[in-house]
């Protein structure tokens, strides 16, 4: 007699509930910190953005500058996908999923944050056509709204249909998802020239009505995510989950020295610009810094600079080879880059007020609760994704029959 096959939801979800102690422990962390978060926001959806430490002079805080550093961190995926599909690399081929699957997680991220910002995310039905105005094509959040939600839909088609099919043991057929590869390819650089565009485009803030803002979220995506894919790949040969060959991680190193020393510059240049003329534009700048009275985000931005040029000197050294170093350097890069992008870019936009005053931002302990929330829910995903990804790469988890 034929029995059925195990199905595959069985089969998943057995592999993402069963795990050693410190899988468990994990898990466990990132569930509770999760559920912190959702209770937090349910006070904020009760309360309104009353409980968050933004108002009428800084409208955007916390909430989106996790969503700028992550659409960056999303868009980063492209970096290993190119050279696996474009020039034909046999190495990183075997583990850009990883890399895919990470975008996939961290544009869910960006959702949540954004749905957190808005503060009555039940209105959204507004901006849906028909029913409400989609306001497309003049309204850049549309724009966004479409790139994001299109790119995530792409990583997730892409990642379903590889590991299915080797779930399935089946031939992958290259016509039925090479296509997608490629237009996601190119539709990556866009979901961040796009959010770059959601700030340059506001005329009425100086700080960022610049042309090289777009250039610059790409070259700080290109360093911060890579470093974190290494140290991701570092993480997952520690507990053996799979071997990642070492030209892989050279690779990898060398896109991160490169964008990383190409955001130096423009952010170096940046600064020229905006500090040598002295013009009334570059006071938000020089507030950013502490030039201008005291700053709560100076020493913020500072450590982020240095953090950066440590990093650009140790992956420019011999020291580079080290695993330690090199994984003390995509730290760097990783935390740099996220105040960079986040505190020291979004917040400083609206200090001072057109009106021309210095408010000091400072995130309340509800709204920090819910960024810990959501990244916490987002690294959850990301785990149970690997979970599933890495025994159906290596061939552990597969489909099977079970016959009498």
């Amino acid at each position: 007699m034929n029995k059925g096959s195990p199905g595959v939801i069985s089969d998943l979800a057995k592999t993402i509930l069963i795990g050693n102690r410190t899988y468990a422990l994990w898990m466990f962390a990132l569930i509770a910190l999760s559920l912190l978060g959702l209770n937090a926001f349910s006070r904020q959806l009760a309360h309104g953005l009353y409980t968050t430490g933004m108002g009428d002079e800084v409208s955007w805080g916390l909430y989106i500058s996790n969503f700028a550093f992550l659409v960056g961190m999303a868009a980063a995926a492209v970096m290993m996908v190119i050279p696996a599909y474009i020039f034909k690399d046999e190495e990183i081929h075997k583990v850009v999923i990883f890399t895919e699957l990470w975008a996939i997680a961290a544009l869910i991220m960006c959702l949540l944050f954004v749905t957190a910002d808005i503060g009555r995310p039940d209105r959204l039905w507004h901006m849906f056509p028909v029913i409400g105005v989609f306001n497309w094509p003049m309204s850049m959040l549309t724009w966004d709204v479409l790139v994001l939600n299109g790119y995530l839909f792409l990583n997730l088609y892409v990642c379903g249909y590889v590991l299915y099919k080797k779930y399935k043991g089946q031939k992958l057929v290259a016509r039925h998802y090479v296509p997608i590869v490629f237009l996601a390819i190119a539709w990556a650089p866009l979901i961040h020239t796009i959010t770059a565009f959601l700030f340059q485009g506001l005329a009425a803030r100086p700080f960022w009505h610049s042309g090289l803002i777009a250039p610059r979220f790409l070259a700080s995506a290109f360093s911060a995510g890579p470093a974190f894919i290494i140290l991701v790949f570092k993480i997952m040969e520690y507990f053996k989950c799979c071997t990642i060959h070492k030209d892989v991680i050279a690779k990898i190193r060398i896109i991160v020295t490169v964008s990383l020393l190409v955001n130096l510059l423009l952010f170096g240049s940046e600064l020229f610009t905006e500090l040598y003329s002295g013009s009334e534009h570059s006071i938000h700048l020089s507030f950013l810094l502490g030039f201008h009275g005291k700053s709560v985000l100076a020493p913020w931005i500072w450590s982020a600079v240095v953090l950066n040029i440590i990093a650009a000197i140790i992956l420019l050294l011999p020291v580079r080879e080290n695993s330690r170093f090199l994984n003390v350097a995509c730290v760097m890069i990783v935390v740099g880059i996220w105040v960079e992008k986040g505190l020291g870019f979004v917040i400083s936009g609206f200090i001072p007020t057109p009106l021309g005053d210095f408010v000091q931002y400072q995130p309340s302990l509800n709204e920090l609760t819910v960024c810990f929330g959501i990244l916490a829910f987002g690294l959850l995903i990301y785990t149970a994704l690997l979970k599933i990804a890495v025994p159906i790469i290596n061939g552990q988890l597969c489909h099977r029959k079970n016959d009498n």
